[in-house]
């Protein structure tokens, strides 16, 4: 049987955070997430673009239950300020999906002088998902679901020494690199949640080639080259559409019968049903956990140890 959001579970009492949930694949995982009874939080930069997602689900669903908070996954102050808000109004958080990105962009540097992609498509979320762990953990089987992407296949190991790319910066090597750091992060982070015993798991998604807002956006800000632009034409053409790419990170989230370490995408990789992935170890894929671990803490200061 083909897995869509008719199968979500009830999620009445939950809550739900998804980043850049006022577009895209983010506004259909909020929009499947409030259909199904969850009081759902849209973290999304735009303020005047969440507020039309939200009239948006409204209309769709009128007893929808939803929450608007700003977070700039580019400023740490801001993901500070948006987690602690989030907090004051939650004492446990039931899924987060980690949604957010930005992909193929000229080089340039987030508030905190990291380089951009890494930025936000990881190291925002990193410090997202760190101040959330009092939530998270204060739920009986908490979800966090990272979204990656198959461009990741194309990815360099992460230098420590060079985190932001100074020295060879590449659009779309910085993006594969931010998306390898998705699947790492993800992997890392259902590590700590069984060293520490606790009921959360971790899982990633990738939504396969979908035409959402991210392949035209990386070709307005004139990074991405010709390869974007034949990636803006083959997915105008071709892709899935938000609504069916949403579906492997709602999966993640919300199938009774996921585990976590687990990686949803679509069964014939660009396209098709959201299914169970296996996920191709390398053979040293452990120390490049690690090594995303040190320069994480490292460059946000910001530490995540859920023993700790």
């Amino acid at each position: 049987m083909t897995w869509t959001e008719e199968d979500i579970p009830d999620l009445s009492g939950r809550t739900a955070v998804v980043t850049g949930a006022n577009g895209g694949l983010g506004f259909q995982t909020a929009l499947a997430l409030a259909g199904a009874g969850a009081h759902v939080v849209l973290a999304a930069r735009d303020v005047a673009k969440t507020s039309a997602a939200v009239a948006r689900v409204v209309e769709r669903y009128p007893a929808a239950s939803l929450e608007v908070v700003p977070l700039d996954l580019g400023d740490l102050s801001v993901v500070k300020a948006a987690s602690d808000e989030v907090l004051a109004r939650h004492e446990h958080i039931d899924l987060l999906v980690n949604n957010a990105g930005v992909m193929a962009m000229p080089q340039r540097e987030t508030v905190d002088g990291f380089e951009m992609q890494f930025g936000v498509d990881h190291l925002g979320h990193w410090a997202f998902t760190a101040h959330l762990l009092p939530a998270l953990l204060a739920a009986p089987a908490a979800r966090v679901v990272t979204v990656t992407s198959t461009a990741r296949h194309r990815a360099r190991r992460l230098d420590p020494d060079d985190p932001h790319m100074r020295r060879n910066y590449g659009a779309w090597a910085s993006y594969a690199r931010s998306k390898m750091a998705n699947l790492h992060f993800g992997l890392g982070l259902q590590q700590q949640f069984e060293r520490a015993g606790v009921g959360a798991s971790s899982l990633v998604a990738h939504p396969g080639l979908s035409n959402t807002d991210l392949q035209a956006r990386s070709v307005r800000e004139g990074g991405a080259g010709w390869l974007g632009a034949f990636f803006e034409a083959m997915t105008a053409r071709s892709g899935m559409t938000p609504f069916e790419g949403a579906r492997p990170q709602l999966r993640a989230a919300t199938d009774p019968r996921a585990k976590g370490g687990e990686l949803y995408a679509p069964r014939l990789g660009s396209h098709g049903p959201a299914v169970h992935r296996p996920i191709l170890r390398r053979w040293d894929l452990q120390d490049q956990i690690d090594v995303l671990w040190r320069v994480s803490e490292r460059e946000t200061g910001i530490p995540l140890d859920v023993v700790a």
